[in-house]
């Protein structure tokens, strides 16, 4: 394929961070699904904390603003939805919203959670916990979270 179909393709595994493949496609071709994912990695871990906090910026909020008008990607859409968070109670939302804002307020992006394989209760803990943690921590928390959530799609669009 060519480039800008590889950056198209691949890039989409990165919410709306096509940068990330962009960065790669000269390393082409990788030997491996998790070649490829390994160099991604390093890419994101090489743009300097601007740019990776752009990347956690870029995913939407647990069953947020974006996910109530319909916007969020196919895949962030099904993942939430596996993980149950299309199917909250009144309360739960709220419990939820009142997290999410909480989060953003203290670290300055949403919090990420590679929510496949995690019910709501899991999540809800989660988040809990992760509000007692410092800036730098959580941002390493985030792009470690990302970094699952990508290898889950890119084995997802392989096997595909």
């Amino acid at each position: 394929m060519s480039d800008a179909q590889f950056v198209q393709i691949v890039g989409a595994v990165y919410e709306h961070s096509p940068w990330v493949a962009e960065r790669v496609v000269s390393q082409r071709p990788f030997a491996s699904a998790e070649a490829l994912r390994s160099a991604m990695r390093r890419a994101v871990q090489q743009a300097g904390e601007a740019q990776q906090i752009k990347l956690v910026r870029a995913h939407p909020e647990l069953a947020g603003t974006a996910a109530a008008r319909g916007e969020m990607t196919a895949a962030s859409t099904s993942e939430q939805g596996g993980a149950g968070l299309n199917q909250l109670t009144p309360e739960e939302l709220a419990r939820l919203q009142s997290l999410n804002a909480r989060y953003s307020e203290k670290f300055g992006f949403p919090f990420v959670m590679a929510v496949r394989g995690h019910d709501r209760q899991a999540i809800f803990a989660a988040m809990t916990q992760r509000l007692n943690n410092d800036r730098d921590t959580e941002l390493r928390n985030s792009l470690e979270q990302i970094d699952r959530v990508v290898s889950f799609r890119l084995n997802d669009l392989i096997s595909g």
